[in-house]
Protein backbone atom coordinates (compact mmCIF):
# COMPACT_ATOMS: atom_id res chain seq x y z
CA UNK A 1 0.00 0.00 0.00
CA UNK A 2 1.22 3.51 -0.87
CA UNK A 3 0.26 6.90 0.52
CA UNK A 4 0.77 9.96 -1.70
CA UNK A 5 1.24 13.22 0.18
CA UNK A 6 -0.07 16.73 -0.25
CA UNK A 7 2.40 19.61 -0.75
CA UNK A 8 3.94 20.64 2.59
CA UNK A 9 2.47 17.57 4.31
CA UNK A 10 3.43 17.22 8.02
CA UNK A 11 5.47 14.07 7.41
CA UNK A 12 6.63 13.55 10.97
CA UNK A 13 3.11 13.97 12.33
CA UNK A 14 1.78 11.51 9.76
CA UNK A 15 4.46 8.95 10.60
CA UNK A 16 3.60 9.26 14.27
CA UNK A 17 -0.05 8.58 13.50
CA UNK A 18 0.86 5.56 11.40
CA UNK A 19 3.03 4.20 14.20
CA UNK A 20 0.16 4.64 16.64
CA UNK A 21 -2.02 2.55 14.31
CA UNK A 22 0.59 -0.19 14.18
CA UNK A 23 1.66 0.58 10.62
CA UNK A 24 5.29 0.22 9.54
CA UNK A 25 6.28 2.80 6.94
CA UNK A 26 9.20 4.08 4.87
CA UNK A 27 9.70 7.35 3.02
CA UNK A 28 9.93 7.61 -0.78
CA UNK A 29 11.83 10.68 -1.99
CA UNK A 30 11.62 12.62 -5.24
CA UNK A 31 14.63 13.79 -7.25
CA UNK A 32 14.97 16.86 -4.99
CA UNK A 33 15.07 14.79 -1.81
CA UNK A 34 11.55 15.71 -0.71
CA UNK A 35 9.17 13.13 0.71
CA UNK A 36 6.55 12.52 -1.97
CA UNK A 37 5.04 9.24 -0.75
CA UNK A 38 5.09 6.80 2.15
CA UNK A 39 5.14 3.05 1.55
CA UNK A 40 3.40 0.79 4.06
CA UNK A 41 5.00 -2.55 4.88
CA UNK A 42 2.83 -5.63 4.21
CA UNK A 43 3.43 -6.97 7.73
CA UNK A 44 1.80 -3.89 9.28
CA UNK A 45 -1.45 -3.95 11.20
CA UNK A 46 -4.52 -4.04 8.97
CA UNK A 47 -5.90 -0.50 8.64
CA UNK A 48 -8.69 0.43 6.21
CA UNK A 49 -7.72 2.75 3.33
CA UNK A 50 -10.59 5.03 4.37
CA UNK A 51 -8.96 5.52 7.77
CA UNK A 52 -5.59 6.28 6.21
CA UNK A 53 -7.14 8.80 3.81
CA UNK A 54 -8.26 10.95 6.78
CA UNK A 55 -4.77 11.31 8.25
CA UNK A 56 -2.96 14.68 8.02
CA UNK A 57 -1.12 15.29 4.74
CA UNK A 58 -2.62 12.37 2.81
CA UNK A 59 -3.78 13.12 -0.71
CA UNK A 60 -4.32 9.60 -1.99
CA UNK A 61 -4.17 6.01 -0.74
CA UNK A 62 -3.19 3.40 -3.32
CA UNK A 63 -4.07 -0.13 -2.21
CA UNK A 64 -2.68 -2.73 -4.58
CA UNK A 65 -4.47 -6.04 -5.08
CA UNK A 66 -3.12 -8.85 -2.92
CA UNK A 67 -1.16 -11.54 -4.80
CA UNK A 68 -2.88 -14.17 -2.66
CA UNK A 69 -6.53 -13.09 -2.29
CA UNK A 70 -7.86 -16.60 -1.61
CA UNK A 71 -5.43 -17.05 1.27
CA UNK A 72 -6.49 -13.65 2.59
CA UNK A 73 -10.16 -14.68 2.42
CA UNK A 74 -9.40 -17.53 4.83
CA UNK A 75 -7.90 -15.25 7.47
CA UNK A 76 -9.36 -16.00 10.88
CA UNK A 77 -10.86 -19.31 9.76
CA UNK A 78 -9.99 -22.63 11.33
CA UNK A 79 -9.10 -25.62 9.16
CA UNK A 80 -10.95 -28.80 10.05
CA UNK A 81 -9.78 -32.35 9.55
CA UNK A 82 -12.69 -34.46 10.70
CA UNK A 83 -13.25 -33.50 14.33
CA UNK A 84 -9.79 -31.93 14.61
CA UNK A 85 -9.62 -28.15 14.31
CA UNK A 86 -6.48 -26.16 13.56
CA UNK A 87 -6.72 -22.57 14.73
CA UNK A 88 -9.91 -22.66 16.73
CA UNK A 89 -9.24 -24.09 20.18
CA UNK A 90 -6.37 -25.99 21.75
CA UNK A 91 -3.09 -26.61 19.90
CA UNK A 92 -3.14 -29.91 18.02
CA UNK A 93 -0.49 -32.58 18.54
CA UNK A 94 0.44 -34.36 15.30
CA UNK A 95 2.94 -37.17 15.89
CA UNK A 96 4.32 -40.34 14.39
CA UNK A 97 7.34 -41.84 12.68
CA UNK A 98 9.25 -40.03 9.96
CA UNK A 99 8.98 -43.20 7.89
CA UNK A 100 6.50 -46.01 8.39
CA UNK A 101 8.83 -48.92 9.19
CA UNK A 102 6.41 -51.82 9.67
CA UNK A 103 2.73 -52.50 10.18
CA UNK A 104 3.13 -53.66 13.79
CA UNK A 105 5.32 -50.69 14.72
CA UNK A 106 2.80 -48.20 13.35
CA UNK A 107 -0.01 -49.60 15.49
CA UNK A 108 2.13 -49.32 18.62
CA UNK A 109 3.11 -45.75 17.80
CA UNK A 110 -0.52 -44.78 17.14
CA UNK A 111 -1.46 -46.01 20.61
CA UNK A 112 1.39 -43.93 22.08
CA UNK A 113 0.21 -40.82 20.25
CA UNK A 114 -3.38 -41.25 21.42
CA UNK A 115 -2.27 -41.83 25.01
CA UNK A 116 -0.29 -38.58 24.94
CA UNK A 117 -3.33 -36.60 23.79
CA UNK A 118 -2.40 -36.49 20.12
CA UNK A 119 -5.11 -35.98 17.53
CA UNK A 120 -3.35 -36.94 14.31
CA UNK A 121 -0.96 -39.69 13.27
CA UNK A 122 1.71 -38.69 10.79
CA UNK A 123 3.99 -41.05 8.89
CA UNK A 124 5.86 -41.18 5.61
CA UNK A 125 5.11 -43.86 3.03
CA UNK A 126 7.14 -42.00 0.41
CA UNK A 127 10.26 -40.23 1.68
CA UNK A 128 12.26 -37.65 -0.27
CA UNK A 129 15.91 -38.38 0.44
CA UNK A 130 19.03 -36.53 -0.65
CA UNK A 131 20.77 -39.81 -1.45
CA UNK A 132 19.18 -42.29 -3.87
CA UNK A 133 20.56 -45.07 -1.65
CA UNK A 134 18.84 -43.93 1.57
CA UNK A 135 15.64 -45.59 2.81
CA UNK A 136 12.77 -43.96 0.92
CA UNK A 137 9.76 -45.63 2.55
CA UNK A 138 7.64 -48.71 1.85
CA UNK A 139 5.28 -46.95 -0.55
CA UNK A 140 1.60 -47.71 -0.99
CA UNK A 141 1.36 -50.62 1.48
CA UNK A 142 2.52 -48.26 4.24
CA UNK A 143 -0.45 -45.98 3.52
CA UNK A 144 -2.76 -48.86 4.48
CA UNK A 145 -0.79 -49.42 7.70
CA UNK A 146 -1.15 -45.72 8.54
CA UNK A 147 -4.89 -45.61 7.86
CA UNK A 148 -5.65 -48.75 9.86
CA UNK A 149 -3.48 -47.74 12.81
CA UNK A 150 -4.97 -44.25 12.96
CA UNK A 151 -8.51 -45.61 12.83
CA UNK A 152 -7.79 -48.18 15.53
CA UNK A 153 -6.56 -45.47 17.91
CA UNK A 154 -9.21 -42.88 17.06
CA UNK A 155 -6.81 -40.56 15.25
CA UNK A 156 -6.87 -38.60 12.01
CA UNK A 157 -3.99 -39.28 9.61
CA UNK A 158 -1.63 -37.23 7.43
CA UNK A 159 1.09 -38.31 5.02
CA UNK A 160 3.26 -36.67 2.40
CA UNK A 161 2.67 -36.96 -1.31
CA UNK A 162 5.76 -36.55 -3.50
CA UNK A 163 4.44 -37.04 -7.00
CA UNK A 164 1.35 -36.32 -9.07
CA UNK A 165 1.32 -40.05 -9.81
CA UNK A 166 0.71 -40.84 -6.13
CA UNK A 167 -1.84 -38.12 -5.34
CA UNK A 168 -4.94 -40.29 -5.62
CA UNK A 169 -3.32 -43.20 -3.77
CA UNK A 170 -2.35 -41.01 -0.82
CA UNK A 171 -5.73 -39.25 -0.73
CA UNK A 172 -7.53 -42.60 -0.58
CA UNK A 173 -5.94 -43.50 2.75
CA UNK A 174 -5.37 -40.24 4.67
CA UNK A 175 -7.50 -37.48 6.12
CA UNK A 176 -5.02 -34.71 5.32
CA UNK A 177 -2.42 -34.51 2.55
CA UNK A 178 1.03 -33.14 3.27
CA UNK A 179 3.11 -31.23 0.74
CA UNK A 180 6.70 -31.41 1.89
CA UNK A 181 9.35 -28.74 2.05
CA UNK A 182 11.09 -29.91 -1.12
CA UNK A 183 7.84 -29.72 -3.09
CA UNK A 184 6.49 -26.42 -1.78
CA UNK A 185 7.03 -24.84 -5.20
CA UNK A 186 6.21 -27.89 -7.29
CA UNK A 187 3.28 -26.08 -8.86
CA UNK A 188 1.98 -29.04 -10.87
CA UNK A 189 1.84 -31.08 -7.66
CA UNK A 190 0.16 -28.22 -5.79
CA UNK A 191 -2.57 -28.06 -8.43
CA UNK A 192 -3.09 -31.81 -8.32
CA UNK A 193 -3.32 -31.83 -4.52
CA UNK A 194 -5.67 -28.84 -4.52
CA UNK A 195 -8.01 -30.66 -6.90
CA UNK A 196 -8.58 -33.29 -4.20
CA UNK A 197 -10.58 -30.65 -2.30
CA UNK A 198 -9.06 -31.94 0.94
CA UNK A 199 -7.28 -30.16 3.81
CA UNK A 200 -3.55 -29.77 3.15
CA UNK A 201 -0.54 -29.44 5.43
CA UNK A 202 1.90 -27.18 3.56
CA UNK A 203 5.48 -27.26 4.77
CA UNK A 204 7.67 -24.23 4.16
CA UNK A 205 10.51 -24.64 1.70
CA UNK A 206 13.94 -24.64 3.25
CA UNK A 207 14.87 -21.40 1.47
CA UNK A 208 11.38 -19.96 0.89
CA UNK A 209 10.24 -16.50 1.90
CA UNK A 210 6.94 -16.11 3.71
CA UNK A 211 5.45 -14.56 0.57
CA UNK A 212 6.48 -17.58 -1.52
CA UNK A 213 4.94 -19.82 1.11
CA UNK A 214 1.68 -17.86 0.96
CA UNK A 215 1.65 -18.04 -2.83
CA UNK A 216 2.10 -21.81 -2.67
CA UNK A 217 -1.03 -21.92 -0.50
CA UNK A 218 -2.77 -19.73 -3.10
CA UNK A 219 -2.11 -22.44 -5.69
CA UNK A 220 -3.78 -24.97 -3.41
CA UNK A 221 -6.83 -22.80 -2.73
CA UNK A 222 -7.11 -21.81 -6.39
CA UNK A 223 -7.28 -25.51 -7.28
CA UNK A 224 -9.95 -26.31 -4.71
CA UNK A 225 -8.25 -27.26 -1.42
CA UNK A 226 -10.73 -27.16 1.45
CA UNK A 227 -8.16 -25.67 3.82
CA UNK A 228 -4.43 -25.09 4.21
CA UNK A 229 -2.45 -25.41 7.43
CA UNK A 230 1.03 -23.94 7.19
CA UNK A 231 3.93 -25.85 8.74
CA UNK A 232 7.17 -24.12 9.75
CA UNK A 233 10.00 -26.67 9.81
CA UNK A 234 13.06 -24.47 9.78
CA UNK A 235 14.92 -22.69 6.99
CA UNK A 236 18.50 -23.06 5.84
CA UNK A 237 20.92 -21.54 8.36
CA UNK A 238 24.69 -21.36 8.70
CA UNK A 239 25.28 -22.98 12.10
CA UNK A 240 25.78 -26.77 11.89
CA UNK A 241 24.81 -27.39 15.52
CA UNK A 242 21.14 -27.50 14.51
CA UNK A 243 19.74 -29.04 11.37
CA UNK A 244 17.90 -25.88 10.31
CA UNK A 245 17.01 -22.45 11.67
CA UNK A 246 13.54 -22.41 13.25
CA UNK A 247 11.83 -19.17 12.18
CA UNK A 248 9.42 -18.37 15.01
CA UNK A 249 9.08 -14.84 13.64
CA UNK A 250 7.34 -16.33 10.60
CA UNK A 251 5.06 -18.34 12.91
CA UNK A 252 4.01 -15.19 14.79
CA UNK A 253 3.60 -13.33 11.50
CA UNK A 254 1.28 -15.89 9.95
CA UNK A 255 -0.74 -16.34 13.11
CA UNK A 256 -1.04 -12.77 14.37
CA UNK A 257 -0.67 -10.61 11.24
CA UNK A 258 -2.28 -12.88 8.64
CA UNK A 259 -4.55 -14.79 11.06
CA UNK A 260 -3.73 -18.12 9.41
CA UNK A 261 -3.35 -21.55 11.05
CA UNK A 262 0.30 -22.54 11.40
CA UNK A 263 1.93 -25.50 13.12
CA UNK A 264 5.59 -26.05 13.94
CA UNK A 265 7.74 -29.10 13.29
CA UNK A 266 10.60 -28.75 15.81
CA UNK A 267 11.91 -32.21 14.89
CA UNK A 268 13.05 -31.15 11.43
CA UNK A 269 13.91 -27.68 12.64
CA UNK A 270 16.79 -28.73 14.88
CA UNK A 271 17.33 -32.42 14.22
CA UNK A 272 18.02 -33.31 17.86
CA UNK A 273 15.54 -34.63 20.40
CA UNK A 274 16.93 -32.76 23.42
CA UNK A 275 15.66 -29.44 22.03
CA UNK A 276 12.15 -30.54 21.06
CA UNK A 277 10.42 -29.61 24.32
CA UNK A 278 11.83 -26.07 24.74
CA UNK A 279 11.13 -25.29 21.10
CA UNK A 280 7.62 -26.69 21.45
CA UNK A 281 6.96 -24.27 24.31
CA UNK A 282 8.40 -21.37 22.32
CA UNK A 283 6.32 -22.32 19.28
CA UNK A 284 3.07 -22.28 21.23
CA UNK A 285 4.09 -18.95 22.74
CA UNK A 286 4.60 -17.55 19.25
CA UNK A 287 1.07 -18.55 18.29
CA UNK A 288 1.40 -22.02 16.77
CA UNK A 289 -1.92 -23.85 16.67
CA UNK A 290 -0.21 -27.21 16.62
CA UNK A 291 3.01 -29.21 16.87
CA UNK A 292 4.25 -31.92 14.55
CA UNK A 293 6.89 -34.26 15.94
CA UNK A 294 8.62 -37.49 15.03
CA UNK A 295 7.99 -40.41 17.39
CA UNK A 296 9.42 -43.90 17.67
CA UNK A 297 9.33 -46.32 20.63
CA UNK A 298 13.00 -47.04 19.96
CA UNK A 299 14.29 -43.75 18.51
CA UNK A 300 17.81 -44.99 17.94
CA UNK A 301 16.49 -47.81 15.74
CA UNK A 302 14.35 -45.57 13.50
CA UNK A 303 15.09 -46.14 9.82
CA UNK A 304 14.87 -42.42 9.12
CA UNK A 305 15.96 -39.34 11.12
CA UNK A 306 16.73 -41.27 14.31
CA UNK A 307 18.51 -38.36 16.12
CA UNK A 308 15.38 -36.21 16.13
CA UNK A 309 12.77 -38.86 17.00
CA UNK A 310 11.41 -38.82 20.55
CA UNK A 311 10.27 -41.76 22.64
CA UNK A 312 7.17 -42.41 24.73
CA UNK A 313 8.32 -40.46 27.81
CA UNK A 314 9.16 -37.27 25.91
CA UNK A 315 5.95 -37.58 23.90
CA UNK A 316 3.96 -37.66 27.14
CA UNK A 317 5.79 -34.53 28.32
CA UNK A 318 4.94 -32.84 25.04
CA UNK A 319 1.28 -33.67 25.49
CA UNK A 320 1.43 -32.08 28.94
CA UNK A 321 3.00 -28.94 27.46
CA UNK A 322 0.03 -28.59 25.13
CA UNK A 323 -2.51 -29.19 27.88
CA UNK A 324 -0.92 -26.60 30.19
CA UNK A 325 -0.95 -24.03 27.38
CA UNK A 326 -4.76 -23.84 27.46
Amino acid sequence: MLINLTPNAPVSELEAELKRLGVWSSRLLDSSGNVRSIALAPHSAAVAPETLAKLPGVSQVLASDSPHPLVDEHAGQAVRVGEVSFGEAAPVLVAGPCALDSESAVHGIAAMVAAAGGKMLRGGAFKPRSSPYAFAGHGRPALIWLAEAAHASGLMSVSEVMSEIEVEAVAKHVDMVQVGSRNMQNFALLRAVGCLKMPVLLKRGRAATVEEWLLAAEYLYASGASGVVFCERGVRGFDPQTRNLLDLGAVALLRHAYALPVVVDPSHAVGRRDLILPLARASIGAGACGLMVEVNPDPELASSDAPQAIGEALLAELGAVIRTSL
